[in-house]
Order: C-alpha cells, then sequence, then structure tokens
C-alpha cells in the first residue's frame, strides 16, 4: 500500500502491461488496498502507546494530536462517517486507503467501522479509477 498509488495505478497497469481484464484486475486491485487497513489501524494505535513511554514523545503527540484535534474537530464532527468515505473514494494522488487509515485513527473512528467505510472508498475509487480508464481509451 503506497500512499498515491494503490488501485490509481493498479488498474491500468496491469490492462497495460500484462493485457488482463478489468473484471480480473478490479478484485485485485481492492484487496490490495485492503489488505493493510487492519493492520495500519492496529499499528498506529500500538505505536502510540510504545511512544508515550517517553516523556519527550509523549509531550510532542500530546501537542500534535491537540492541535490536529482542535483545529479540525467542528468540520470532523459535522461529516465524520461520509467525509472519511469520500477522503477514501476520491481518486487522486495522496487520497485512498493509506491516508484514510491515518485520519480514521486520529479522529478515533472505531476499528470496525473505519474498515467498512475504508473498503466501500476503496470500492468506490477503483470503479471510477476503471471507468476513467476506458474513458480515456474511448476518447482518444
Amino acid at each position: 500500500m503506497i500512499p498515491g498509488v494503490e488501485a490509481k495505478i493498479a488498474v491500468p497497469f496491469a490492462i497495460i502491461t500484462f493485457g488482463w481484464e478489468w473484471w480480473q484486475v478490479f478484485p485485485i486491485a481492492i484487496l490490495g488496498n485492503m489488505i493493510l487497513v487492519p493492520v495500519g489501524l492496529k499499528f498506529f494505535k500500538y505505536e502510540e502507546q510504545f511512544l508515550r513511554k517517553y516523556e519527550l514523545s509523549r509531550r510532542f503527540i500530546d501537542n500534535v494530536l491537540s492541535r490536529i484535534r482542535r483545529r479540525t474537530d467542528k468540520k470532523v464532527q459535522k461529516y465524520k462517517s461520509l467525509g472519511l468515505l469520500f477522503f477514501v473514494a476520491l481518486p487522486l494522488p495522496f487520497t485512498g486507503a493509506g491516508l484514510g487509515v491515518v485520519i480514521a485513527y486520529l479522529f478515533d473512528f472505531k476499528f470496525y467501522n473505519s474498515i467498512i467505510i475504508i473498503f466501500i472508498g476503496v470500492i468506490i475509487s477503483t470503479t471510477l479509477t476503471t471507468i476513467f480508464y476506458f474513458m480515456g481509451l474511448y476518447i482518444f
């Protein structure tokens, strides 16, 4: 899972390079996006617990997280799940499952809710990427 790549590159790459059909690439691209999502969600939790053992890193984490949450609290509370869904579903660089995991962690989304939201967003993003690829072929 490389931020900025994911299915946005996997779908056209597999179709062009390997000659696969879209229906062969589609589930693999979704699986490739989703395979590290649960691991990432758990990783950030344990990483924060580990870093909180040390005074310097604990203060840094507290400052950064409180600043992020304070600046965006009203916006996040207003759009919460829908905002995460749109962020993951948008097929642009540096949006998608990778940063969706970071956002879900930063704003304390529940584990299973964030997996479901990110999964739906990945399906939408992969669908849009596939449609845009074939539209480009049709136009040119």
